[in-house]
């Protein structure tokens, strides 16, 4: 009972052959048992009157009362199932298609060092959109979820985000726990719902996934895992089990099976939808791109989303120092702008100081710009296919014509 009230516990009693009155008023002949327990022990009246109203305050909680039990196995059973469900142990959902899945798992797992169960350890898990869920941004209501899913028989009302952290630290200090945080964007987040590893009980693991590497750094989280892509093997063994119902494309579709891979660059989001490849290079579908666009959408600077849209129309392949020298023409602090955009898993500089972009993520860039004007190429921002840029100089050109005559 004790346990129970200093480490917010729930106590579930089982009155077996006895009533819960006896136990509550030490009567009958439970209340002769304790007297002669209490003499054979021969304890003090203190320790005697504390275990008196333990007992009593035990009588009062609503429990399993088995007197004549005819079945005890089903009452064993209904216990269980009654403590399962205070617990909370549901199954969590699983990726119907679960490729590639386990070896990024058994990385995570050994990062998290279950064995050395005194520290307390928080894992950035990171990578570009499309491998993670969505997170829910009111912050009050995450506090709330997160006392919910721990105490579960107990009810906490937060009035607001300061109140909220400081009864996170207190309760969840008492317990060793395992807190899954999905998709963060923002340092509020984390002070919000985890703020220092303080907050935890020992053994407690705290994983974060986020597609802002600098968000951790901030957090000062020192173990990092970068989600790696999944290799053509896995990617062609997920898209046909969406596509065909089976481990491997079948034999007619093959080479549209290698094309779709290599077009969405093995990213699984991407390899869910199975569309004709001809219309998913013209117009991204839009699932796909609502997702990506959340790490667009997060840049505070409007300088980085430009920075963005000009690699994503003339600068992939480029060397960067080459890119930065004509972006600061522009009025950019490229230098500046692209280390975020790489901290933001939105570009990446390979080994040959050249600027990557994955394919889909230069897609989704493009088409902001087509959304601009989708009917008058003259009318965006930028221009990058040749056939456009051709019809506009020669209808200026026309025009100048037109007007000299």
């Amino acid at each position: 009972m004790e346990i129970g009230r200093t480490r917010g516990l729930v106590v579930v009693p089982v009155f077996y052959e006895v009533a819960p009155s006896e136990v509550r008023h030490q009567e009958g002949p439970f209340g002769k048992a304790f007297d002669d327990l209490i003499s054979t022990i021969s304890v003090d009246e203190s320790p005697k009157t504390n275990w008196k109203s333990e007992l009593f305050d035990i009588g009062g909680i609503a429990g399993f009362v088995l007197i004549d039990s005819r079945n005890e196995s089903a009452d064993i059973k209904n216990i269980v199932e009654h403590v399962t469900g205070l617990l909370g142990r549901t199954e969590l959902f699983v990726a119907e298609h679960p490729v590639g899945l386990e070896s990024r798992v058994e990385v995570a797992t050994k990062l998290l060092n279950i064995k050395n169960s005194e520290d307390v350890l928080i894992l950035g898990i990171w990578g570009m959109g499309g491998k993670f869920g969505d997170t829910d941004t009111n912050q009050v209501c995450v506090q709330q979820q997160i006392l919910h899913d721990v105490y579960k028989a107990l009810t906490f009302k937060i009035r607001d985000i300061e109140s909220g952290k400081n009864i996170l630290k207190e309760r969840l200090a008492q317990k060793r726990i395992l807190l899954v945080l999905d998709d963060v964007n923002e340092l509020d987040q984390l002070k919000a719902l985890c703020g220092s590893r303080k907050w935890f009980g020992p053994g407690s693991r705290i994983i974060i996934t986020t597609r802002n590497i600098h968000l951790l750094r901030l957090y000062e989280v020192y173990q990092v895992y970068t989600i790696e892509e999944m290799d053509e093997s896995e990617s062609l063994k997920l898209f046909s089990w969406h596509a065909f119902k089976q481990p491997s494309p079948i034999e007619y579709f093959a080479k549209h099976s290698t094309d779709v891979i290599a077009y969405s660059g093995r990213l699984p989001l991407a390899l869910e939808w199975h569309k004709v490849l001809e219309k998913l290079k013209c117009i991204p579908h839009d699932q796909v791109q609502e997702k990506l666009k959340v790490s667009f959408d997060g840049l505070k600077d409007c300088t980085e989303k430009q920075i963005f849209l000009d690699i994503a129309c003339f600068f992939i392949g480029m060397d960067q120092n080459d890119a930065i020298q004509i972006l600061n023409g522009c009025g950019f602090f490229a230098d500046i702008g692209i280390k975020v955009l790489v901290e933001r898993a939105l570009v990446t500089v390979d080994n040959n100081n050249k600027l990557r972009m994955h394919d889909l993520l230069r897609d989704m860039g493009r088409q902001i710009i087509y959304e601009e004007a989708p009917a008058d190429p003259e009318k965006r921002s930028r221009l990058w296919r040749h056939g456009e840029v051709f019809d506009i100089l020669e209808k200026c050109k026309k025009n100048k014509t037109a007007k000299e005559n």
